[in-house]
């Protein structure tokens, strides 16, 4: 299939690429059954998951952004909360508003909105496939990015790179719904934009990505009105157009961020800064990589590739790979022979022209740069969430093509050619029940799996599996006594303490020696389960890999610690 071809045939009305009007409807009506299913998972599971490395300080960031407006700007302590200055709160803070009177506690509620906004992503993720290839690459888009358990294990846990992965990928949604009618924008389409773009970089100041692409994108545009033989002066004129037609949009973007980021509009230039700070991001520590400890600021080139292959399910992959070879294929014979090059000039495949530009780039630019800049990057490829959705429905446009080529050879037997797809779906669903509720942790088979995985890669880096080895704890006790737990008993935490503490009953006090410690709870990362003996009452474990452990030491309290490694805290 030529480049042009495909790129025309995907455009806004790309449902001849669904069996007629059935068709069209079947798939919507999946599609809408699957984010039904996920809104009910939300709701029946957000309380399965453990607190985050980095929740607590987030957590009291948004209350404190909260308490700074409710005390009329005089509450400066918002701005001297660790570094998260830095930071839009733009979910922190409208995790604070709900907590005042949610029925949940303060961090299930957060993992509810946590789950809610990644569910909000992914339907982000269906529009956008809709728009590109009709219904069935919308569902397709849908379903790869719901299976691909580093995106939704995430939703629970992480209230930052969700968030912005949300605001990214109905940035772009929008971006590409504007390509069709240029030079003028709408005035509800130029609002809309401003205020999910100052949402997102209320959440990370990189959402200046978002307009990047769509400057890009708008040049592109004045270069083809240009090539197809506009004049300077009605080049000109459009460029004006856009300009004016956009103007409206700052104000209500930079109001949306200012609220969410109170820093942001104390002076200036802060924005500015918060971006140059993270250009250059001061973070010592190292990254496990393939098992060796590599610098966080001396990574690879190869870094973000290799997670994205470890990482990815294997039909994302292979739905990227055919993206890549049959778009690269197709637009090779283009430049080369010029063949198509009149049809990518026509008007009428120009706002698809810019829409697949803008797709490309927002799946493509990412790695690009990573690869060339090397900034600083650890846990995997958590802070590319974002690239994830735009690359997902490069996949899904990919098989889709397959889907129709098999359906054109074999037409009384096309929806036989989706069984591969709902097998390899159900396979990749089960490994996400097994892995419930620590879905981020997952690894292919490329890799192995998360047992191959293990002692290569981090696994649990949030720390999240400590809930569960506190349960199991707290359930070993109480059989112990009765069903009751009577006593006192002290506990180290070689973690995030409030990890544990959170799910313990009162009774249950931190100490920072490990000498007193009846209990010794830890993680598994950096052999912090080691640096304490105790006989192990409780362990947490997927796929046979070790993720946090619970050791009882009230038979070894008050003497010296057989074994003292350096500790991850």
């Amino acid at each position: 299939m030529k480049f042009y071809r495909f790129a025309v045939i995907s455009g806004d009305n790309g449902d001849a690429r669904s069996s007629g009007r059935k068709g069209r409807l079947v798939f919507d009506m999946l599609s809408a059954i699957v984010l039904t299913v996920v809104l009910v998972l939300v709701c029946i599971t957000f309380q399965d998951y453990g607190i985050s490395w980095d929740e607590e300080i987030q957590n009291t960031y948004g209350k404190k952004i909260l308490s700074y407006y409710l005390s009329g700007l005089e509450d400066q302590s918002v701005f001297k909360h660790f570094n998260l200055y830095l930071y839009g709160g733009s979910f922190d803070l409208i995790a604070a508003i709900v907590n005042t009177v949610s029925p949940f506690g303060e961090y299930e509620t957060r993992h509810l909105l946590g789950g809610l906004t990644g569910a909000l992503g992914l339907a982000g993720v269906w529009r956008l496939g809709h728009l590109f290839g009709g219904p069935r690459v919308g569902f397709l888009a849908l379903m790869l990015m719901t299976v691909t358990p580093v995106y939704y294990g995430h939703m629970f846990i992480n209230p930052k790179d969700i968030p912005f992965a949300c605001g990214m990928v109905w940035s772009l949604y929008l971006m590409c719904r504007m390509m069709e009618s240029l030079p003028r924008v709408p005035l509800k389409s130029a609002l809309l934009l401003g205020a999910v773009l100052g949402l997102t970089l209320g959440t990370r100041i990189i959402g200046v990505l978002a307009g990047f692409y769509l400057a890009l994108a708008l040049v592109l545009y004045l270069v083809l009105e240009s090539r197809s033989g506009a004049g300077r002066r009605e080049v000109t004129y459009k460029a004006a157009r856009i300009v004016l037609s956009l103007l409206p949009m700052l104000p209500v973007l930079y109001l949306t961020m200012a609220s969410v980021w109170p820093w942001s509009w104390q002076e200036p230039l802060n924005p500015v800064r918060a971006a140059t700070v993270f250009a250059n991001f001061p973070w010592p520590g190292s990254v496990l990589v393939n098992g060796t400890m590599i610098k966080a600021t001396e990574l690879p080139a190869y870094y973000l590739p290799l997670f994205m292959v470890a990482q990815l399910p294997e039909l994302v992959l292979a739905g990227l790979m055919a993206a890549f070879l049959v778009g690269g294929l197709g637009l090779t014979k283009v430049l080369t022979t010029g063949k198509g090059i009149g049809e990518l000039l026509k008007e009428a495949a120009r706002p698809v022209v810019l829409r697949f530009f803008l797709l490309i780039l927002s799946a493509l630019f990412p790695l690009i740069y990573f690869m060339v800049a090397r900034p600083l990057a650890l846990n995997g490829m958590r802070h590319f969430l974002f690239m994830l959705l735009p690359c997902t429905v490069l996949a899904a446009l990919a098989l889709d093509r397959l889907w129709t080529w098999g359906a054109e050879r074999w037409p009384a037997r096309q929806w036989a050619i989706a069984m591969p797809l709902a097998v390899t779906i159900i396979f990749q669903t089960w490994s996400m029940v097994r892995l419930h509720p620590e879905e981020y942790i997952f690894y292919n088979q490329l890799v192995g799996g998360v047992a191959g995985a293990d002692g290569r890669f981090e696994l649990d880096y949030w720390g999240t599996s400590i809930a569960e080895a506190t349960e199991i704890m707290e359930a070993k006790l109480k059989a112990e006594n009765g069903g009751r737990l009577g006593g006192r008993y002290k506990v180290f935490v070689c973690a995030n303490p409030t990890s544990a503490l959170y799910f313990l009953p009162p009774n249950f006090v931190l100490t920072e020696d490990r000498r007193e410690a009846d209990f010794f709870v830890a993680l598994t990362l950096s052999g912090c389960d080691k640096t304490s003996d105790g006989k192990i009452i409780a362990e947490v474990s997927r796929f046979g890999a070790k993720l946090a452990v619970v050791k009882d030491r009230r038979d070894f309290v008050g003497r010296p610690v057989a074994r003292v490694a350096k500790p991850l805290n």
